[in-house]
This record gives structure tokens, C-alpha cells and sequence, in this order.
């Protein structure tokens, strides 16, 4: 079987390769906690780093700043440090990020309408485990 008769589910899992699977790491980096919520806040505008801390939440600049270099290794991200006095950095998307972006926003925007029918599918859900 040649890459080309691989499906796109094969390719995640890895199959017809050595080692980590490049679209299962780009799946993981676009969907995680942290690089969602970068990529749907810089669809808005660009943000210096104090300021997207701010605007995603509860992230710690540790794991924002891991966030942001794996989503810029990615193509995802432009890092512009610009060499003044204090030191400024400004984020924002790269045409394949704003790609990337619009998507996981599509997904997020589905996930708000539709919380109300999980919510109630959890509901039965558990109401069949408690009565079993």
C-alpha cells in the first residue's frame, strides 16, 4: 500500500510510516486547549504576549509561550520582535493559520449551538448508568 492509498484516518494513526505521525501532530497542536484558543483569539486581531494571556485565560506563561513557538514552528503563527526599548513582540496568523483559525472557530461555534443537546444526551446518559 503506497502513502496515496492511505485514508486520512491511516495517515493520523500513523500507518505505512516509522515513527510520530506528522498529521496526528499537527491535529494535536491545532485542537489542543491552548492552541485552539490562540488561534480563534488571533483571528480578531494581533496580540502582544501579556495581552493574548489576558484575552485567552487561566494559561500560564509557560504553556503559552510552548503554545505559541509549536503553532509558529507549525506555519501557523508569526512571531514579529520588533528590536526597540522595552523589547516588542507582536503574534498573529499566517495565511495557514488563519485557515486553520477559521475552522477550529467553525467547530467551536458548532460546539455552542449544540451544547444544549449534550448536555441533555449526558443527562440520559447518566440517568441509564445510575439506574443499571
Amino acid at each position: 500500500m503506497g502513502a496515496s492509498d492511505l485514508t486520512f484516518v491511516d495517515r493520523v494513526r500513523g500507518e505505512g510510516g516509522d515513527g510520530p505521525c506528522p498529521h496526528r501532530l499537527v491535529m494535536e497542536h491545532v485542537t489542543s486547549r491552548w492552541g485552539t484558543l490562540i488561534l480563534i483569539a488571533l483571528l480578531d486581531r494581533s496580540y502582544r504576549f501579556s495581552e493574548l494571556r489576558r484575552a485567552i485565560g487561566k494559561v500560564s506563561e509557560k504553556m503559552l509561550t510552548q503554545s505559541l513557538q509549536t503553532l509558529e514552528r507549525d506555519g501557523l503563527v508569526h512571531r514579529d520582535a520588533k528590536p526597540v526599548i522595552p523589547p516588542r513582540v507582536d503574534y498573529s496568523l499566517t495565511p495557514l493559520g488563519r485557515e486553520a483559525a477559521e475552522q477550529v472557530r467553525a467547530l467551536g461555534r458548532w460546539v455552542d449551538e449544540r451544547m444544549p443537546a449534550v448536555e441533555k444526551a449526558r443527562e440520559e446518559y447518566d440517568a441509564k448508568r445510575a439506574s443499571a
